[in-house]
């Protein structure tokens, strides 16, 4: 009978792939609450190498990132941009769609 996995560590390993990943923060991204971006990111930056990974990555300082990706962050925009670059991604603006 096969195990069963915690739904955190199963999507911790699906976001190892990075064009998961990129659906999942897209969709986080569409979210009118912006505490659900960050909860995403804060997914994908531990599935794509840890927290000490990222940070060394995005020479964010510890207390930064953590702050940046609780429910009460605000990140600036250079400090986001940091984080995203170090785990392979940007952001990026779009026209919206006419209805």
């Amino acid at each position: 009978m096969p195990t069963s996995v915690s739904y955190d560590d199963y999507l911790v390993e699906s976001l190892k792939d990075p064009k998961r990943a990129e659906g999942y923060l897209n969709a986080a991204l569409e979210d009118d609450d912006p505490r659900v971006f960050l909860l995403a990111l804060s997914r994908v930056a531990a599935a794509l190498g840890g927290m000490s990974k990222s940070r060394a990555r995005s020479k964010l300082n510890r207390e930064s990132l953590y702050r940046m990706l609780s429910k009460k962050g605000t990140p600036s925009l250079q400090s986001l941009g940091a984080l995203l670059d170090s785990l392979g991604f940007r952001l990026a603006v779009e026209r919206k769609r006419a209805a």
